[in-house]
C-alpha cells in the first residue's frame, strides 16, 4: 500500500521524531506541509496527517492542506503530540476527512515537550517526550494499520 504522511512539526520536532522512526522501518513518503503547499495525493492508498497541537487542534496550514488537497474516499490516519495529549485534538482534521468521505484507520497520540505560551515561563511541560517507548508505540501503531 502506498502511503503518505502529511505533517507539520516545528518547535521541538516532537511529531517529526515519531515520523522519522516510522519511515526507517516502513516505505512511507513524508511530506512537510511547510515545504509543499500543494500536492497531488491521488496515487496514495493511505494518507496520514501528523502535527503538534496548537490551541487544541492540528496546525492551521495542515488543516488548509487537507481541505484543499485531500482526495475523496481515501483511508486516513492521524498522529499528534502535545504537552497534554488527547484524542479529541484531531476533531478539526477528522471533520475535514469525514466531509471527503475518507475512512479513518485510527489515531496515535502521545506527549511532546511543550514550551508554548505560559509553559515557557516554567521551562515547559512533558520534558523528555516523546520518549523511546512512545516512539516505538508510534511505529507499532503504523504497522498495525
Amino acid at each position: 500500500m502506498k502511503t503518505a504522511i502529511i505533517f507539520y512539526s516545528a518547535h521541538h520536532k516532537n511529531t517529526k521524531k515519531l515520523l522519522d522512526a516510522i519511515a526507517v522501518k516502513n516505505a512511507v513518503d513524508l511530506i512537510d506541509v511547510t515545504e509543499n503547499s500543494t500536492r497531488n495525493l491521488s496515487a496514495y492508498d493511505r494518507i496520514g496527517f501528523a502535527s503538534g497541537i496548537y490551541f487544541g487542534k492540528y496546525n492551521k496550514s495542515l488543516l488548509e492542506f487537507a481541505q484543499k488537497d485531500l482526495p475523496q474516499n481515501k483511508k486516513v490516519f492521524f498522529i499528534h503530540t502535545a504537552g497534554d495529549p488527547r484524542e479529541n485534538h484531531n476533531l478539526a482534521i477528522k471533520k475535514i476527512t469525514e466531509a471527503k468521505m475518507c475512512g479513518c484507520l485510527g489515531t496515535y497520540f502521545c506527549k511532546g515537550f511543550d514550551t508554548y505560551g505560559p509553559f515557557k515561563l516554567i521551562g515547559g511541560i512533558a520534558k523528555g517526550h516523546p520518549n523511546a517507548e512512545e516512539v516505538e508505540k508510534a511505529v507499532e501503531f503504523y504497522q498495525h494499520l
